[in-house]
């Protein structure tokens, strides 16, 4: 299955931080460290390409935003967990990421930004990126991820898809 060979593709460096990540949330509040527990859980889950853990974390209404070049065929607002593992696979079969480093990762209440370093391959153009910045807002309600809204260097993205 292509999206499970791509979700992996991430694993170790999402677990990996995922450990870190969790040692430096000791001092959120109930709310905040619980909303920060799930989206690193979900982030690990998509890593490792256990879509079952996934679809646990996730609300059935669930939003994934990702801003950026609407030629891009995973650009733009999907809505509703069966849609987004439709998105997740058209996203697996056209990007190959290469790495990915979390930063930086903070949560207020129900929400959790996370920030970081990626690069990948576009599987159009067989195209690397070149390593980039990414930051992330997630919602979290009643334990399960509500949004996922993605921003990137889009326009990198973008040209290496492309080709340019």
């Amino acid at each position: 299955m292509h999206r499970r060979t791509a979700l992996k593709a991430t694993a170790a460096a999402a677990l990996a931080t995922l450990v870190a990540q969790s040692a430096a949330a000791q001092d959120l509040d109930a709310t905040s460290q619980a909303s920060f527990d799930t989206v690193m859980a979900f982030m690990g889950a998509m890593g490792s390409g256990d879509m079952d853990s996934m679809a646990a974390l996730m609300a059935d209404d669930m939003v994934w935003h990702n801003e950026g070049d609407p030629a891009l065929p995973w650009i733009g607002e999907t809505r509703g967990k069966q849609e987004i593992f439709k998105f997740l696979g058209i996203f697996s079969e056209n990007f190959q990421t290469t790495l990915w480093e979390n930063t930086d990762a903070f949560a207020s209440g129900d929400t959790v930004a996370v920030f970081g370093r990626m690069n990948g391959i576009t599987t159009k153009s067989g195209q690397e990126i070149g390593p980039f910045t990414f930051a992330l807002r997630a919602k979290v309600k009643e334990g399960q991820v509500v949004l996922w809204n993605w921003f990137e260097d889009s326009f990198a993205v973008s040209q290496a898809y492309h080709g340019r």
